[in-house]
């Protein structure tokens, strides 16, 4: 296992199902923390679980000085039924050209940015996406729909078994 692991869970968790990040980092947060009460000895002291709404150049900076990442968000393809879970790897995100502004860089341009500057940041490969495809962002809600809320335990433990636990 590798050194220090930054699991982010990313989204609005006022705008339904654009808060499934939040929930799934909860989740997860919360397995950890059962995993200690039982008397076991803690996953690891290296794992740190936080929920934002960020992207782009702000949430490639929270990355530095980790040696793993696993970024939880959701996802509108039109092609996976809501409440599907995948996995990404960061080469599978599109790129920008854009790059003039913090607001419209995404992770992979934010990501080489920093790199060029010499920021310690985990490598391409080193970094997980666990994407949730979503049914509603734009109703404000602090619940997702059914069929997301039921995907939350599938994610948590996708994360789970990427950080092998």
């Amino acid at each position: 296992m590798p050194g220090k692991i930054l699991i982010v869970g990313l989204g609005n968790p006022i705008l339904c199902d654009d808060g499934v990040g939040w929930l799934v980092a909860e989740r997860v947060r919360r397995a950890l923390f059962e995993q200690m009460k039982d008397g076991s000895p803690p996953a690891s002291p290296s794992i740190d679980v936080t929920e934002v709404s960020v992207g782009g150049l702000s949430l490639a900076e929270m990355l530095i000085g980790y040696e793993r990442a696993i970024i939880v968000d959701a996802i509108i393809t039109g092609q996976m039924a809501p409440g599907s879970v995948c996995h990404l790897d960061v080469g599978d995100l599109p790129g920008t050209l854009n790059t003039a502004s913090a607001h419209d860089t995404n992770l992979v341009t934010a990501l080489q940015a920093l790199r060029r500057h010499g920021a310690a940041l985990p490598p391409d490969e080193q970094i997980d996406i666990v994407a949730i495809e979503v049914k509603d962002v734009w109703t404000f809600s602090e619940t997702c729909t059914p069929e997301v809320s039921g995907a939350v335990d599938k994610a948590a433990k996708l994360v789970l078994e990427l950080i092998e636990l």
